[in-house]
């Protein structure tokens, strides 16, 4: 397993100072952080709207599920919480190590 694994009771929350944002002239998501913007297709923007630091791994991709007639999400949330937060974007709470998990940092 590696560092960037997210454990699944985890519960990610965005980091101080970043928000999730729709661009209604743009028809576009993005995630607003303090030095700039990301663009997010409409999955990502699903997926990071659930984290809101009480929801766990399993249960924000159990509620995806249920928005994609029943795929298995779990893998593809996973990986993208994990790339946020290597990005210090999404702050993990619930873990063992709480955000050294999350950052992926190489020692």
């Amino acid at each position: 397993m590696s560092m960037s694994t997210i454990e699944n009771h985890a519960q990610p929350r965005l980091a101080r100072g970043v928000r999730l944002r729709w661009d209604n002239l743009r028809k576009q998501h993005w995630l607003l952080v303090p030095e700039g913007a990301l663009k997010l297709n409409s999955t990502a923007a699903a997926i990071l709207a659930l984290c809101n630091g009480e929801r766990t791994l399993n249960a924000i991709a159990a509620e995806l599920e249920k928005q994609y007639q029943g795929e298995n999400v779990l893998e593809d949330v996973c990986h993208l919480l994990s790339r946020i937060s290597q990005r210090g974007l999404l702050i993990v709470e619930g873990t063992s190590q709480e955000a050294e998990v999350s950052l992926g940092t190489d020692k």
